[in-house]
C-alpha cells in the first residue's frame, strides 16, 4: 500500500489506474494460489502449504490477512459442530467414520484370528479366545475412564469454552498416564493366577498367559491410541481416528502373518503384532492434532491440576469404568462356565463371537456418537437436541437390529467355517456350538442396541452414575444365568446370559432416561 495517495505528487491518473490494478492483481493472485493450496492440502499437505506459502507471499497485505482466515477457518472445520443442523444427518455423518474404522478393526481382529487359528491351530485359537473377558476387564475399566474424560472436553466443546477444553484435554492426558502405569504394573505379574482361578484348560493355559502378558505389557500403547481418537471424536472430528486405525490394522494384519507364519511366533507373534500396530498408531495420532487442531495445543500452564477438572473427570468416568469392570467381571464368571465344555466349544464360541462383533459394530459406532452429540449439545443447554438425537438413534438401531438377526442366522455359519481348522469332528463340534450361540442372539439384537442409545447420552448429559447401575444389574444377570442355566438346558445356558444381561440392563437405563429428561424439562420451565 501507498503511504499517500500518488495525486498529490502530480502523478498522471494512469500511473494511479496501473497501480491499483498491479495491486488487485497481486492480490488475486494471492488468494488464488491459497485457494490451490486449500485444494491441494485435502490430499497432499505438501503440496497445499507450497502453494499457500506462494499466495501468502506473493499476495498483498489484505490477500495474505484473507489467507490467514481462510487457513483458520479450514482447520476450525476439521471438527464438527454437533450443536447446530439436522441430528438424523449429524448422528449419520459422524457414525459413518467411526463405523468404518469399527469395519476396519473388526476386520482386522477378524483376520488376526484367521491366521492363528488356520497357522497355530485350533489349541492356540482357543487360547487367544479365551483371554477376552479378562482382557475387557482391564482395559474396560481403563477406558470408562478416558471415556468419561473425553465427556468433559465435549462439554466444554458445546459450552465454546476454549480455555476449559485445553484445561480438560490437558487433565485427561495427565490423568490417563498415571493410570496406564497402574495398570500395567498390577495387570502383568498377576495374569497366569486369574486365568487359573477362571479355570482355564490347562492345555492352553501358558499360550494364553503368553498372548495377555504382552497384551498387558503394552496398556499405554493401545491407551495412547484410544484416548486421542476420544478426544478428536469429543471435539468434532470422527474421520482422522479412522485413518490412522486403518494404518494401525494393516499394519498389524503384515505383522501377524511375518510373526506367525515364517517366524512362527504363534500367540505371542499375535500379541506383538497388535501392540506394535497401536503404539505406531498412537504416536502418529499425537502428532497429527498437535499440528491440525488449535483448540488442542497447549501449554505447561494447562497441565496444572485443577480440583474441579479432576473431580468432573472422576465423576463423570469413574461410573463408567466400574460399569465396564462389572460387566466384565460378569463375563470372566462366564467365561469360567464356558470353559467346563472344552477347547473346542470355546472355539466354535470365539469365532461366532467374531459374527457378533461384525453386526454389533454400528451399535458401537452409535455409542460413540451419542455421548458426544449429548455431550456437545447439554455443554451448550441444548436438550431438546438431546432428545431428538435419542429419536434419531432408536430409529437406526430398529432397522439394524432387524438386519443382524437375519445375517447371524443364514451368514454365521460360513463365517464361522474360515476360523476353525483341524479334525473333522473338532471343527463340526465347534460349528454346531457357535451356531447354538448365534441364533439365540438373533433374537435379542433390539435390546442388544438399545443400551449403545440409553446409555451413552446419560454419559453425555452427565449421568454416569446410572451406566454404574446398569453395569451392576448386566453382571447379576449373567452370573445368575451362567450359574443356572446351564445344568439344566446345558451350552445353550451359558448363550443366553448375555441377552438376560442386556434386557435388565435396558430396564433401568431406559427408566433413568426418561426420569432424568423429564426432570430437566421440569427445571427449565421453572427457570423460565
Amino acid at each position: 500500500m501507498w503511504a499517500s495517495d500518488p495525486t498529490d505528487k502530480g502523478e498522471p491518473r494512469s500511473a494511479l489506474t496501473m497501480g491499483i490494478v498491479f495491486l488487485y492483481t497481486r492480490e488475486a493472485l494471492g488468494v488464488y494460489l491459497f485457494r490451490l493450496g486449500v485444494l491441494h492440502d485435502k490430499w497432499t499437505p505438501f503440496a497445499g502449504n507450497f502453494y499457500m506459502v506462494r499466495g501468502f507471499s506473493w499476495g498483498s497485505n489484505r490477500g495474505t490477512i484473507i489467507g490467514k482466515k481462510r487457513m483458520r477457518k479450514l482447520k476450525m472445520k476439521r471438527s464438527v459442530d454437533l450443536t447446530q443442523g439436522s441430528p438424523m444427518r449429524l448422528i449419520l455423518l459422524y457414525t459413518l467414520p467411526i463405523m468404518l474404522g469399527n469395519i476396519v478393526q473388526t476386520l482386522y481382529n477378524t483376520a488376526d484370528t484367521a491366521i492363528v487359528g488356520r497357522f497355530a491351530g485350533l489349541q492356540k485359537l482357543a487360547a487367544v479366545g479365551t483371554t477376552g473377558s479378562l482382557s475387557f476387564f482391564i482395559f474396560g475399566f481403563l477406558y470408562g475412564l478416558t471415556g468419561g474424560f473425553s465427556i468433559l472436553v465435549a462439554q466444554r466443546k458445546g459450552a465454546k469454552d476454549e480455555e476449559g477444553l485445553k484445561k480438560a484435554v490437558a487433565h485427561a492426558i495427565v490423568l490417563t498416564a498415571i493410570l496406564v502405569a497402574a495398570v500395567t504394573a498390577i495387570a502383568v505379574p498377576l495374569t497366569k493366577p486369574i486365568l487359573s482361578m477362571i479355570n482355564t484348560p490347562a492345555d492352553i493355559l501358558d499360550d494364553a498367559t503368553s498372548y495377555l502378558a504382552i497384551i498387558f505389557a503394552g496398556t499405554a500403547f493401545s491407551a495412547t491410541y484410544n484416548l486421542m481418537a476420544s478426544i478428536l471424536r469429543s471435539i468434532g472430528d470422527s474421520k482422522t481416528p479412522l485413518y490412522f486405525l486403518i494404518l494401525s490394522s494393516v499394519l498389524n494384519v503384515i505383522l501377524d502373518v511375518v510373526f506367525i507364519v515364517p517366524l512362527k511366533m504363534d500367540v505371542a507373534g499375535a500379541a506383538l503384532a497388535t501392540i506394535i500396530s497401536q503404539g505406531i498408531s498412537g504416536v502418529l495420532c499425537i502428532f497429527y492434532a498437535a499440528k491440525r487442531f488449535p483448540e488442542i495445543h497447549l501449554k505447561r500452564h494447562h497441565f496444572k491440576l485443577e480440583r474441579y477438572y479432576f473431580n468432573e473427570m472422576f465423576r463423570l468416568g469413574l461410573p463408567m469404568a466400574l460399569q465396564s469392570s462389572i460387566t466384565a467381571a460378569g463375563m470372566i464368571i462366564l467365561q469360567a462356565a464356558l470353559n467346563g465344555f472344552g477347547a473346542n466349544t470355546i472355539a466354535g464360541y470365539t469365532a461366532a463371537g467374531k459374527v457378533e462383533n461384525i453386526v454389533a459394530m454400528p451399535g458401537f459406532a452409535l455409542s460413540t456418537t451419542m455421548a458426544n452429540f449429548a455431550g456437545q449439545n447439554t455443554g451448550a443447554g441444548r436438550l431438546d437436541r438431546v432428545r431428538k438425537g435419542v429419536n434419531c438413534g432408536l430409529i437406526l438401531i430398529l432397522i439394524w437390529s432387524t438386519f443382524s438377526s437375519l445375517f447371524c442366522v443364514f451368514a454365521g455359519s460360513p463365517i464361522m467355517s474360515f476360523f476353525v481348522t483341524g479334525d473333522a469332528v473338532a471343527v463340526a463340534e465347534s460349528l454346531e456350538a457357535g451356531q447354538i450361540f448365534l441364533n439365540i442372539l438373533a433374537w435379542f439384537f433390539l435390546p442388544f442396541n438399545a443400551l449403545f442409545v440409553y446409555r451413552s447420552t446419560l454419559q453425555g448429559i452427565g449421568k454416569s452414575i446410572y451406566t454404574l447401575v446398569g453395569g451392576t444389574i448386566e453382571m447379576v444377570m449373567r452370573v445368575a444365568v451362567s450359574f443356572l442355566l446351564p445344568g439344566l438346558i446345558g451350552f445353550a445356558g451359558v448363550c443366553f446370559a448375555g441377552p438376560a444381561a442386556w434386557v435388565g440392563a435396558d430396564i433401568v437405563l431406559i427408566i433413568a432416561y426418561y426420569y432424568e429428561m423429564k426432570k430437566a424439562k421440569a427445571q427449565l420451565a421453572m427457570n423460565n
